[in-house]
C-alpha cells in the first residue's frame, strides 16, 4: 500500500515538474516566434475589416502556430474563448453522464447529440482560428471544418428541440419530416459558408455575408420553431422554459455580431486584440449553447411522459444515424469546395 502512495505521488510531482517547466518552454521559443504584421503586410483573404494590426505572418512551422496561441494577435481571444467553451461543455458533459444513462436509455440519445455536436463545433471552431493562418489552403481547409461543425450543431440543436422541445399541436404538424428538412437545411447551410469563403476572391464582403446568414437563418428558423412554440405557450411552472428564453435570446445576441461588425467599425484599430465583434459572436454563442444543453436536460428529465407518448420507439435511433448521415454529407461538400480551392490555388503557386 506504501508502495502504491508514493508511486502515485511521484507521478503527481512529475507533472507539476512538467507544467512548471511549461512558462520557461515558451520563453526559450518567444525569441525564435516572429512579431504580427499590419494588415497591409498580408494577402486580402486574410484581413478582416476594421482590424489593422495582429496578423500573424503566413508560411511558418506548426510548432509556431500551436505556440501562438499564447502570444498577443488578433486570433488570441477567438482561439481562447472557444477553447475555454469546449472545457466548460466537456464538464457539463460529465455532469450529465452522472445522472443520465445515454447507453442503455435510448431517449437520452437526442440529449447526447447536442453535447456532441456542442464540444465538435467549438474545437473546429478553435483549430481553425488558431492554425487557419498557416497558408492559403490552411486558411480554407481549416474553416470548412469550422463551417462543417457549425452545420452539425445545428442539426444537434434540431434534435433536441423536436424530442424534447416541441409541443403536442406542432409535433402533429411536422412529424416525420422535421428531422429530414433539418438535416437538408444543415447541409445547405455548409454549402452556403464553404461557397462564400470560395468565393473569398470574387466577391464583395455582404454577397459573401449573404451566402453565410440566409442559409443558417433559414435553419435556425426552423430548427428552432419547437422552442418558439414552447415559448409563445410559456408556463411559470416550467423550469426549462427560462433556459430556452436564454438560448434565444443569446443567439439572436450573436447573430447580430456576427453579421455588423460594430465595435470595430465604430473604434477601427482599437479592437484588435480585445473587444472585436466576433469575439463576443463566441462568447455569446458558447452561453446559448450552455443554456441549450441545460434546458434540454431539464426537458429530459421532466417531459418524459410527453416524449415517451409523441415518439415512437425508433425515432431517437433515426436521429442519431441522420446525424451521422449529415455529418457525412457536410464533410463531403467541404471536401468537393477545399478540391475547388486546390485548382484555383493551383497555377497561382505555379507562377510564382
Amino acid at each position: 500500500m506504501a508502495t502504491i502512495v508514493m508511486e502515485s505521488i511521484g507521478r503527481v510531482f512529475i507533472s507539476l515538474q512538467q507544467i512548471r517547466q511549461l512558462p520557461r518552454m515558451l520563453t526559450q521559443a518567444a525569441p525564435s516566434m516572429p512579431g504580427t504584421l499590419r494588415d497591409t503586410e498580408v494577402p486580402f483573404y486574410f484581413r478582416e475589416r476594421y482590424v489593422h494590426y495582429g496578423y500573424r505572418p503566413l508560411d511558418q512551422n506548426w510548432r509556431y502556430y500551436f505556440l501562438s496561441m499564447f502570444q498577443r494577435h488578433n486570433e488570441t481571444i477567438n482561439v481562447w474563448t472557444h477553447l475555454l467553451a469546449f472545457l466548460v461543455f466537456l464538464v457539463k458533459f460529465h455532469q450529465l453522464s452522472e445522472t443520465v444513462d445515454f447507453v442503455s436509455d435510448s431517449h437520452s440519445w437526442p440529449l447526447l447529440v447536442l453535447v456532441l455536436s456542442s464540444l465538435t463545433y467549438s474545437a473546429l471552431s478553435a483549430a481553425a482560428h488558431l492554425l487557419g493562418g498557416k497558408s492559403e489552403l490552411c486558411h480554407y481547409c481549416f474553416f470548412f471544418l469550422d463551417y462543417v461543425g457549425v452545420a452539425q450543431y445545428q442539426y444537434g440543436s434540431a434534435v433536441v428541440h423536436y424530442y424534447f422541445a416541441v409541443e403536442e399541436g406542432l409535433h402533429q404538424r411536422v412529424s416525420g419530416i422535421f428531422l429530414p428538412v433539418a438535416a437538408l437545411l444543415s447541409c445547405l447551410s455548409c454549402l452556403g459558408c464553404c461557397y462564400g469563403k470560395y468565393c473569398n476572391h470574387s466577391l464583395p464582403p455582404w454577397v459573401r455575408k449573404v451566402c453565410q446568414v440566409v442559409p443558417s437563418t433559414l435553419a435556425y428558423v426552423w430548427d428552432s420553431s419547437p422552442v418558439a412554440w414552447r415559448l409563445w405557450a410559456w408556463s411559470s411552472n416550467d423550469p426549462a422554459v427560462v433556459y430556452h428564453f436564454g438560448q434565444v435570446a443569446f443567439f439572436l445576441s450573436c447573430a447580430f455580431f456576427f453579421t455588423f461588425p460594430v465595435l470595430e467599425r465604430l473604434l477601427p484599430g482599437r479592437c484588435d486584440f480585445l473587444g472585436h465583434s466576433h469575439q463576443l459572436f463566441h462568447v455569446l454563442l458558447s452561453c446559448c449553447t450552455w443554456c441549450q444543453i441545460h434546458g434540454s436536460y431539464l426537458d429530459y428529465v421532466g417531459r418524459r411522459e410527453l416524449y415517451q407518448r409523441l415518439h415512437r420507439g425508433w425515432e431517437a435511433a433515426f436521429a442519431v444515424g441522420l446525424y451521422v448521415v449529415t455529418f457525412g454529407g457536410c464533410a463531403a461538400i467541404a471536401a468537393v469546395m477545399l478540391q475547388k480551392v486546390k485548382h484555383v490555388l493551383q497555377p497561382q503557386s505555379k507562377s510564382k
